[in-house]
């Protein structure tokens, strides 16, 4: 199986999704995928913990997507090797009565990594430019100031939005954080299927909601916002990666790959030495410790 280039799916030119294959179409099994992410896996988990030692640089991870593309499993199959202490994963659902006190992107900012960890949004930000805009009424719940129905919110609105979603991500990664965003693209068809074996599986019953079959209504709707919001958000240092999703494992090796060549970029992240009067007497403090036995 040929490697994978981060460029092949990384948005630097205006796209059109429906041109985008939601299949890639590589010579492997699925096991040969699953050894070349392992193997990525390995790697990305030992640079974490140098970047956790180097305490510079914090990382965050968003997961955008149509329902059942493969957010959580990606996840968990991704990130397993990671130290516990060096990845934070946040799913935001329906904003809190506490959260909906403060401006949508409060709880985002509120989740970004600390210094030397991976932040994981599993759904982000952008589900302010998404769902509330499918679903107009929910901006009513934020109780913006002369906005007292669906009819009242301004036509400038959306595109004020897309603008502070820039102006924010440009301030975190000028602020030391690595930005990296991934949209899983999944076919409609294979969403069917999925939400199908939902249904057939009794082990897996319980990851059915009718919500789905709701939001599935809204399909071009969604593809039109997402396309939108990539094309109009994905900067240099902050870029979109449209990642073919019908195929989960290939799609967990993408990402896992791309993530680890991005980092590679990054040449000032090294463990710290220690500091040279120390490194004069080690033979010391190692006698000292030595003759306490």
């Amino acid at each position: 199986m040929k490697s994978i280039d981060p460029n092949d799916f990384k948005v630097t030119d205006k796209i059109k999704l429906s041109k985008i294959p939601t299949l890639l179409k590589v010579k492997g099994d699925d096991d040969e995928k699953i050894e070349k992410l392992d193997k990525v896996q390995s790697k990305l988990s030992k640079q974490q913990d140098k970047m956790y030692a180097h305490n510079r640089y914090g990382v965050l991870i968003c997961l955008q997507g149509m329902d059942t593309s493969g957010k959580d499993s990606l996840i968990r199959e991704v990130f397993k090797e990671f130290n516990p202490r060096g990845v934070v994963v946040h799913s935001f659902k329906t904003p809190t009565s506490t959260e909906l006190e403060h401006d949508y992107l409060w709880r985002h900012y509120m989740a970004l990594p600390e210094k030397g960890k991976y932040a994981i949004f599993n759904r982000t930000h952008y589900e302010n430019i998404l769902v509330t805009r499918v679903h107009p009424e929910f901006i009513l719940a934020e109780n913006l100031p002369g906005i007292e129905s669906v009819e009242d919110i301004p036509k400038d609105f959306w595109k004020n939005r897309i603008e502070q979603i820039n102006n924010f991500e440009k301030h975190i990664t000028q602020n030391g954080i690595i930005v990296l965003k991934f949209y899983l693209h999944l076919s409609k068809e294979e969403q069917r299927q999925r939400l199908l074996r939902r249904l057939e599986k009794e082990k897996h019953n319980w990851k059915f909601s009718l919500a789905d079959l709701k939001e599935r209504g809204h399909w071009d709707e969604y593809q039109e916002y997402y396309e939108e919001a990539i094309n109009k958000t994905s900067t240099k240092d902050a870029p979109w990666y449209v990642v073919p999703a019908d195929d989960k494992e290939m799609a967990r090796y993408i990402v896992a790959q791309i993530i680890w060549d991005t980092m590679q970029k990054h040449t000032d992240i090294k463990e710290p030495e220690l500091p040279e009067n120390i490194k004069e007497n080690i033979g010391v403090y190692k006698q000292q410790l030595e003759n306490e036995s």
